[in-house]
């Protein structure tokens, strides 16, 4: 991913409220603000012409993670049809600074963000199923460039949607090389990312939770219950087995699902010549 300026406007000084984000040289602009602030996004021009809007929230009955991807040609009058839906807290909308989206461009970033989403896992998307459109390849080119900007501007505003849990590694990342968690004859494997530390699909965890779990470290015991009715977790003969990638938020949370009781992921997570985490990170 290329290096980016970015711009940001916070109309009202507050970062949790509206706010407008721009990139260098980029035909496209950002508008995001809480569901709190709708009746202000709808008074901005940009969403009078044609975009795509994702909404983000959670569904009051799972608990799980959700978003609405969808397009219009005048962003202001779809978001209003939008009111009735109670799931979403976050509305963010992405339009063409020089007008230049046509309904088929916006059709077809509507079916590339669904695309992204689904296969980053992050969240559950509500509108699985997209018509996209048919471009000439050099629109198609055109619009590649145009979603990676939004790639690089969501997580900026708040939203990792379409991050992948298991992002590559590139020059520079430290600790990139695979870690490994073993206990009991079972093997996990992971690494540290950007955002905190992520299991490998096919690593290993125990079966039973630690006695002490429960009254030490009780975090651990929710945590394992929810991945395993989640379907991270599932049951493979004496152990438990991961299915997907997971990632959590240290080193030491992952750690504790691997063990099934607290530890130090500091000390746990060792790369293939023995050393610790803790030791690499002091190198």
């Amino acid at each position: 991913m290329n290096s980016a300026t970015i711009k940001l406007f916070l109309p009202f000084g507050d970062p949790n409220r509206l706010r407008t984000a721009e990139i260098s040289n980029w035909s496209g602009k950002a508008v995001a603000a809480p569901r709190t602030d709708l009746d202000q996004i709808l008074g901005r021009d940009e969403l009078r012409q044609a975009g795509i809007y994702i909404l983000t929230g959670t569904d009051p009955e799972t608990g799980k993670p959700v978003a609405y991807i969808g397009e219009a040609e005048v962003i202001r009058d779809r978001l209003k049809q939008h009111r009735d839906r109670d799931f979403w807290v976050q509305a963010i909308v992405f339009v063409s600074k020089n007008e230049n989206l046509t309904k088929a461009h916006i059709r077809y970033l509507e079916g590339r963000l669904i695309a992204d989403a689904t296969s980053a896992g992050r969240v559950e998307v509500l509108n699985s199923q997209s018509s996209g459109a048919r471009l000439p390849e050099s629109d198609r080119e055109d619009l590649e460039v145009f979603l990676g900007k939004i790639h690089q501007l969501l997580p900026v505003l708040g939203s990792d949607i379409v991050t992948p849990i298991l992002q590559p590694t590139g020059a520079g990342t430290a600790q990139s090389d695979t870690l490994i968690c073993e206990i009991k004859g079972l093997v996990a494997k992971g690494r540290r990312t950007a955002t905190g530390f992520v299991v490998f699909e096919g690593s290993q965890a125990v079966l039973a939770n630690r006695p002490s779990a429960a009254a030490q470290h009780p975090f651990v015991v929710v945590l394992r219950e929810k991945l395993t009715s989640g379907g991270t977790l599932v049951r493979e003969s004496d152990h438990l087995r991961f299915t997907k990638n997971a990632e959590f938020s240290s080193s030491s949370a992952a750690a504790a699902v691997v063990h099934g009781g607290g530890a130090n992921g500091l000390l746990a997570w060792k790369n293939q010549e023995g050393k610790t985490l803790k030791q690499m990170e002091g190198e």
